[in-house]
């Protein structure tokens, strides 16, 4: 976690050495300072080699430091920087495989750049809703001109070494399998004596009519950037590279980085950013956990949902036999699935060759003993306990020892499922989201027993299958769907009270919501909660419901699968039109409960919505359902469509303030249906110790 210093006849190499990407941390800069220093005082040594160990230049800062006092302790990044390239002796970067951030930061002090091809050279500051902050915006368009540097910068996308080879960024790319320390020690030994040292800083960014591009520029980010207000920050201080002198330009950068490390949109993306990485950890599965291995699976039910789940394997290069009882329905669910890879391959994101080979990897079957050698199956049938008993005892009969037996089940109990085999241990929930291939979440549902290996299996395949995997307890509804009922049913008395649907709809998708609950329950389809809500009767009558969703369905409007539910929908359209007939029986349904409609707020709709979901999070937390108040905000924002710029469910309680989200709470406790706003023990003890859930 450090740098390594040796001496290569008179030139001095200094290995960055801090696993995996090298990052910047204080250990690895201090180290980096002192053998520069450590050079310049031999008088033996006539150039420096930067470079880094094993499989990275250097991927930047180092996260581990994110948000604690080493990140900004001494030697700070920018004192790295300017040793470097204050030196009296030739200093080059020798660049491979990764170099991003801090670490293209770095090669940009140093005098000279060399590199090999396919090495991933980017800004990504942006995507933490930040801009680089040693540097990067003045140097940058520098070397690689206002335009190109610009686009970089603002998109924070990777762009190969080769590409920009012939570019005043790298003096140097060699050919792929070159010894890269060898040249580049060469390549010092050939620039020793070279003077006066080139400098980045001292080169001028010509671009005629910058006025006018940079115009433009603000335009296209204005209408791109959304909520998010770093890549306008960007525009702005690359733009300085050509206004201001260099000094003046480092300034403004880091006025405008230290500006935006302040703002929510910034540390909503940062706090998403690591709980991603940290969802992955379960506390009692060590690191170390043997996994089992999955070179084949097994996939039960080829409807909209297994055939999206199958396609997941196959993009990753897993077999799949994908089993159904009728012979018409797997025909129908292998045809869907060629039919969306043609139509990923319309798109240009896959070449046909692709499709051809994943297509060969899939294999149907209407017997059970064609799976039984598959390392895992998935369950994705019909959400109905009866219907999963027959499925796993059927598994449990023959699929082979250690095979790993999923069900997909979205709110069932899965200890129930994994009694109706001899092997629990095996047994596990792998909750995909719709569509499959495409939504980014898997809920990996933990049984009482089931294996640690199992689960660390699960999460390993999660990583495999580019999905992220959230680990959660058995309950009904889990983590997603338990919460997204407190959600369903506020919509429900919103329309009891006074509101239409398009209003709570537009309300919040103003907030940032991708879909609102109305249009989102026509999409899913109505009579899925319908369902839902008649077992609830049955084992909980205790839990209240509108029950104008209940009198949409008995109309006959499920969605847009019918054309129709809580809108109107025109073949070939997916745009919501309202439905007088519905808003009309919503009246009514007010009128036959006694309630005078009222005007509701967007503010009052937004709060409800999303501070019932809180405060059911809350109780999730408490029961140890979910293992950290940021694998809820994961959930949401990968499977749910809560605004990324404002990080999750409980982030953004935590930014509104727990005190402010209980008052809210008290205040509709007194209004219609006030018995759901019982806030939870949790909840209250936070807010009156004046912490947040993820603090």
């Amino acid at each position: 976690m450090t740098a390594e210093y040796q001496v290569h006849g008179a030139v001095a190499v200094i290995t960055l050495n801090n696993p995996p990407v090298n990052g910047l941390g204080l250990a690895t800069r201090t180290a980096a300072v002192q053998g520069i220093q450590q050079a310049l005082a031999d008088a033996a040594v006539k150039a420096i080699v930067i470079t880094g160990g094993g499989k990275a230049f250097s991927g930047g800062a180092d996260i581990k430091e994110f948000n604690s006092p080493k990140a900004l302790a001494e030697p700070s990044l920018h004192t790295l920087i300017a040793t470097v390239e204050n030196s009296t002796k030739p200093v080059v970067a020798a660049i491979h495989t990764v170099c991003m951030g801090g670490g293209l930061e770095l090669a940009l002090g140093c005098h000279y750049r060399v590199a090999l091809p396919g090495a991933q050279i980017a800004l990504p500051e942006v995507k933490l809703g930040l801009l680089p902050g040693a540097g990067g915006t003045q140097r940058l368009p520098r070397v690689l001109g206002l335009e190109m540097a610009l686009n970089m910068i603002v998109s924070g996308t990777p762009v190969a070494s080769e590409k920009l080879a012939g570019t005043a960024l790298f003096d140097a790319v060699y050919e792929a399998g070159s010894d890269l320390l060898a040249q580049a020690i060469a390549f010092a030994e050939n620039v020793a004596d070279a003077r006066p040292l080139p400098k980045v800083r001292e080169r001028k960014v010509d671009y005629p009519n910058h006025e006018a591009f940079l115009q433009f520029s603000r335009n296209t980010v204005k209408a791109m950037a959304g909520p998010f207000p770093a890549p306008h920050e960007c525009v702005e201080t690359v733009a300085a590279s050509v206004t201001r002198k260099f000094d003046d330009g480092l300034k403004f950068e880091r006025e405008r980085f230290l500006h935006l490390m302040q703002t929510t949109e910034s540390k909503a993306l940062r706090h998403a950013f690591f709980a991603e990485r940290v969802a992955s950890k379960v506390p009692d599965v060590p690191a170390d956990t043997p996994v089992r291995s999955i070179k084949q699976a097994a996939v039960i039910g080829a409807g909209t949902m297994g055939g999206g789940i199958a396609m997941n394997f196959l993009n990753a290069g897993i077999p799949v036999v994908l089993l159904e009882t009728r012979q018409e329905a797997l025909d129908k669910g292998m045809a869907t699935i060629r039919k969306n890879y043609d139509n990923t391959v319309k798109k240009g994101k896959l070449t046909a060759e692709k499709l051809e080979q994943r297509m060969a990897l899939l294999t149907g079957t209407l017997a059970y003993a064609d799976i039984g050698q598959a390392d895992i199956v998935v369950e994705a049938v019909f959400e109905d306990m009866g219907v999963k008993e027959t499925v796993f005892r059927q598994l449990d009969s023959v699929m082979k020892p250690g095979a790993i037996l999923a069900s997909n089940t979205s709110t069932l109990d899965l200890n129930r499922i994994a009694s109706f085999t001899s092997r629990p241990q095996d047994v596990i929930g792998l909750h995909f989201f719709s569509p499959a291939n495409v939504m980014k979440l898997l809920e990996i549902v933990r049984g009482a027993q089931t294996g640690k290996d199992v689960l660390a299996t699960a999460l390993a395949l999660a990583k495999k299958l580019k999905k992220t995997g959230v680990v959660s307890g058995v309950c009904d509804g889990f983590i997603g769907n338990r919460m997204i009922e407190q959600y369903s049913r506020q919509a429900g008395f919103l329309l009891d009270e006074g509101a239409l649907p398009e209003q709570v709809d537009q309300a919040i998708e103003k907030f940032g919501f991708a879909m609102g609950p109305f249009r989102m329950g026509d999409l899913a389809g109505n009579d899925i909660g319908w369902a839902i809500r008649k077992r609830r009767a049955i084992e909980s009558p205790e839990i209240t419901y509108s029950r104008s969703a209940d009198l949409l369905c008995e109309m006959g409007r499920f969605g847009q699968k019918t054309g129709g539910g809580w809108y109107d929908y025109k073949p070939g359209d997916r745009k919501a039109y309202p439905n007088e007939q519905v808003n009309a029986m919503i009246v009514q349904h007010s009128a036959d409960l006694g309630i005078t409609r009222r005007q509701i707020s967007d503010k009052e709709i937004v709060e409800r919505l999303v501070y019932s979901m809180v405060n059911e999070a809350a109780h999730i937390l408490e029961e140890g359902i979910a293992l950290r108040a940021s694998d809820i905000d994961m959930v949401y924002l990968t499977g749910y469509g809560f605004p990324l710029f404002r990080g999750g469910p409980m982030f953004y309680a935590d930014t509104v303030g727990l005190a402010n989200v209980l008052a809210a709470m008290a205040q509709y406790a007194r209004g219609y249906q006030g018995s759901a706003w019982q806030p939870a023990p949790l909840l209250v003890k936070l807010a009156g110790e004046g912490k947040g859930f993820n603090s």
